[in-house]
């Protein structure tokens, strides 16, 4: 029997709880913060510093410094939320509370992620709030409240026969510092402050404990030390969606059931009798998104769906940091406001002009889809890997395809006639195409502003990659291609909700033809390299290509290993080879002596030529030796399904090195061979470019 006391039980867990539940004088605060001015930070600095807490990598792009944030990974949760294809963006969210957090202006902004349906908007404000949640537990990011208490234990009137009475918004404990003493108190604890923010005290308490506070003054005869000594206990406390302590989230409603008291709190109408009033302050519930997200974030779903009335309590909460109760006096909030939209919303916001006020207030960040490959990918790979999905094999470039669609679709439509969408797409994931510089990809971007903005959403194709892995033809079978998710691709366009025009259905259908394209050419690619990878007979053809070069370069000849006769050089066999990359006859002296220098390169430094380091000589060898050797192979006795053993045996050879290669199983190693065979059978098999 297992001993549960070893899985339930934990003395570092015990420790944690104290440090988390830490309580002591107002005055015990104020010798905390001397030891540590951050811990007075405002709500967009601590977010600034959650983010930068998790570091950075820094690269170069289209000539340009790109600052990926590490937080936007997701290493909270093993990169379930992570954000890929979108540092630009991310830069400038991240400028935002950099400038909010000293003071430049954007905190009295509201922050709106814009984006078409399924661009992460939503992925990033969840990851804001399980960041900043995470970072409250840090001891160096403590956050400290305070609570009102009856020293006698027997409860006190003024706090309603109440023992204690938690600040029902978490509020930082130097605002109960009246204002005659807060200058002197800054400059005191701003003494030796070496952080990057000084403490600054600002902001009146909340409605209910204002009242509490005077109440308390008067008994004491104007004694503030007195109230502090004997009635306030500062506490350390951690942010929590769950319990709705400093994180919030308001998701509108159908217009008539707004009610603007879901922001700002309601009367507690049992209370009333207890205190006699609805405008005594203590029968309020300050229990409003704005109220609970205080020292927090606060996401708005869908902002604009708001309700007008709405709107200008956002304005003031921005702008001004305060808003306004029902019945009581405008309260002061400290927190981010975080809001997003999608293109519909944003568009009625622009043409309305009674919402000039929150145009002229709002910093607009836009989450574009991804237009990048190597991206789009990793999306895919998050949901659909080996540790998630059992049972069935994913073929290599199945995914990869997938990404390409979904990309094609949020593309413009290049300008430039000599250059296809599918052309496009690979300058934009980074590969190199002749007669385009970074230049030019930095330009085709530019003049493209609105790509990323509309197209086919992850969702979209995360949804059919699904349906794909339980269909009778893909997971039933334990193995899932490329061709069964186009097909799925296709068939759902029939019912795609956000497509109404069928000129763009059908412009999406040409868009999956060429990506089939695509696809079948990266299969036969796969089957042709697993049959010309046979290293030695790859090593002898090299080594005979470079010796025929080197005899053409110098003009010499060379000696027939058979005859023991001096020949001219083979051009045939050159050209043979030269021709599977494209050089023409106009190039191929050059190319030669590129070869040859780079060869006399190597030697100065004492290195000798390994073919597998020049990816175009490589690529060129290996379609040559398949040339040669297909015939032999007999790929098309498959269709027939006529195999002797010799023609079996070499088939099982391919085979495994698809699978072991290339990440192919057994089944889609043998669809990939069927269909490579079927080509031949139809004879029109192409080169691979």
């Amino acid at each position: 029997m297992s001993n549960w006391n070893e899985f339930l039980t934990d003395d570092k867990q015990k420790e944690n709880f104290q440090d988390l539940n830490w309580e002591g004088s107002f005055f015990d605060y104020l010798d905390l913060i001397k030891k540590n001015p951050t811990l007075t930070r405002n709500a967009f600095q601590r977010m600034y510093d959650m983010i930068m807490s998790y570091g950075t990598h820094n690269y170069v792009e289209y000539k340009k410094n790109i600052t990926r944030y590490k937080f936007f990974d997701d290493p909270i949760d093993n990169g379930k939320d992570a954000v890929f294809g979108l540092d630009v963006q991310l830069m400038k969210l991240v400028n935002f509370f950099k400038s909010a957090a000293y003071g430049y202006g954007t905190e009295k902004r509201v922050l709106l992620l814009h984006g078409p349906v399924g661009s992460a908007k939503s992925t990033i404000a969840r990851l804001l709030k399980k960041g900043i949640e995470q970072y409250s537990y840090r001891p160096e990011a403590s956050l400290y409240t305070y609570k009102w208490i009856d020293a006698t234990g027997k409860g006190d009137p003024i706090l309603g026969g109440a023992t204690e009475l938690v600040s029902p918004m978490h509020e930082e404990p130097l605002k109960l510092v009246p204002d005659e003493f807060r200058a002197k108190l800054e400059e005191e604890l701003n003494r030796g402050n070496k952080s990057s923010y000084r403490t600054k005290i600002t902001g009146d308490l909340n409605p209910c404990c204002r009242f509490i506070q005077k109440e308390f003054m008067k008994r004491y005869k104007g004694d503030w030390k007195k109230v502090i000594e004997q009635h306030i206990r500062v506490q350390r406390f951690v942010l929590s969606e769950k319990d709705r302590v400093g994180i919030g989230t308001f998701q509108p409603k159908d217009e008539k059931n707004q009610d603007s008291t879901e922001l700002t709190g309601d009367i507690n109408y049992r209370k009333i009798a207890e205190y006699g009033s609805d405008s005594d302050p203590r029968a309020f519930n300050f229990d409003g998104e704005f109220n609970i997200a205080n020292r927090g974030v606060l996401e708005f779903i869908e902002v604009l769906k708001l309700d007008v009335a709405f709107l200008y309590d956002l304005l003031g909460a921005s702008q001004e940091h305060k808003i306004k109760p029902k019945k009581f006096a405008q309260t002061d909030i400290d927190e981010v406001i975080i809001g997003h939209t999608n293109e519909p919303e944003f568009k009625k916001l622009q043409s309305n002009e009674f919402m000039e006020a929150l145009r002229d207030r709002t910093v607009k960040i836009d989450v574009p889809y991804i237009t990048k490959l190597k991206d789009e990918v990793k999306i895919y790979q998050k949901d659909f890997n080996p540790n998630r999905i059992r049972g069935v094999h994913i073929a290599p470039h199945t995914l990869e395809v997938a990404a390409m669609w979904a990309i094609t679709t949020r593309l413009e439509q290049p300008k430039k006639a000599n250059l296809t969408m599918m052309q496009k797409l690979k300058l934009y994931d980074g590969k190199t195409l002749q007669g385009f510089t970074e230049d030019n990809v930095k330009e085709l971007r530019k003049e493209a502003i609105r790509e990323g903005l509309e197209g086919i959403s992850p969702r979209y194709i995360q949804d059919k990659i699904s349906n794909a892995l339980v269909s009778d033809n893909g997971g039933a079978r334990g193995s899932l291609n490329g061709f069964m998710v186009l097909n799925e691709l296709d068939s759902g366009l029939k019912h795609h909700a956000l497509i109404t025009n069928e000129e763009k259905r059908r412009e999406y259908r040409e868009l999956l033809a060429v990506v089939r394209q695509e696809y079948e050419d990266l299969v036969k690619n796969d089957v042709q390299r697993a049959i010309s990878a046979d290293e030695e007979a790859i090593s002898a053809l090299c080594a005979n290509y470079i010796d025929h070069v080197k005899a053409y370069t110098q003009r010499e000849k060379i000696r027939n290993r058979y005859t023991g006769q001096y020949e001219e050089p083979d051009e045939r066999l050159m050209r043979s080879i030269e021709t599977k990359i494209d050089i023409p006859e106009s190039r191929k002296d050059d190319f030669r002596r590129e070869i040859m220098n780079y060869i006399g390169a190597l030697a100065i430094d004492g290195k000798t030529f390994d073919y597998r380091t020049n990816e175009r000589l490589h690529k060129a060898l290996e379609m040559k030796l398949f040339e040669d050797q297909k015939d032999t192979i007999k790929l098309t006795s498959l269709v027939s399904n006529v195999l002797d053993k010799a023609t079996q045996e070499k088939i099982e050879v391919v085979k495994a090195r698809l699978i072991k290669n290339y990440g192919y199983d057994d089944i889609s190693a043998t669809d990939a061979l069927n269909f490579v065979a079927s080509i031949f059978a139809r004879g029109d098999m192409k080169k691979t470019s």
